[in-house]
């Protein structure tokens, strides 16, 4: 098996695992939206913002999953997810390193991870985005190339 033939499935792979991430953990948040908003109330840094940020977010989340669906909007998912994931996990440590303590906004299974594991977590959908970017332009390079000859 050739490398150039494994990048679309792992960039599909990454597809497929970060819209289940992401309709998951939305859906989450929008069944429980009332104790959802109120854990963002309890949150150091941005409390006042906890109204906006409990429906910006999921619906954010839903967008990448949708978007992460259609080859031509992928990369700018995967940069999304990237992004998305990237500010959450730095307001993590932020918030560890610099407050007394942090409640847990998650919900269901995510929320039974502690906060070493939970930053883990986002690292490795961290780098499936980071790779499914590298691999799309690689992949778009190689089609771009073949279309040209």
């Amino acid at each position: 098996m050739s490398n150039q033939g494994i990048y679309p499935k792992l960039i599909n792979l990454f597809s497929l695992l970060l819209t289940f991430l992401f309709v998951y953990t939305a859906v989450s948040k929008l069944i429980y939206l009332d104790t959802f908003q109120t854990r963002l109330e309890r949150m150091p840094y941005i409390s006042g913002y906890a109204y906006l940020i409990s429906w910006i977010v999921p619906f954010l989340e839903l967008v990448i999953a949708g978007l992460l669906w259609f080859q031509k909007y992928r990369r700018v998912a995967f940069y999304g997810s990237l992004i998305l994931l990237g500010v959450f996990t730095i307001y993590i440590l932020i918030v560890l390193k610099f407050s007394d303590s942090i409640p847990c906004t998650c919900g269901g299974i995510i929320s039974t991870l502690g906060w070493r594991d939970h930053i883990l977590f986002n690292t490795a959908f961290m780098l499936m985005s980071l790779l499914g970017i590298i691999w799309s332009n690689k992949h778009y390079n190689i089609q771009s190339h073949q279309n040209t000859t």
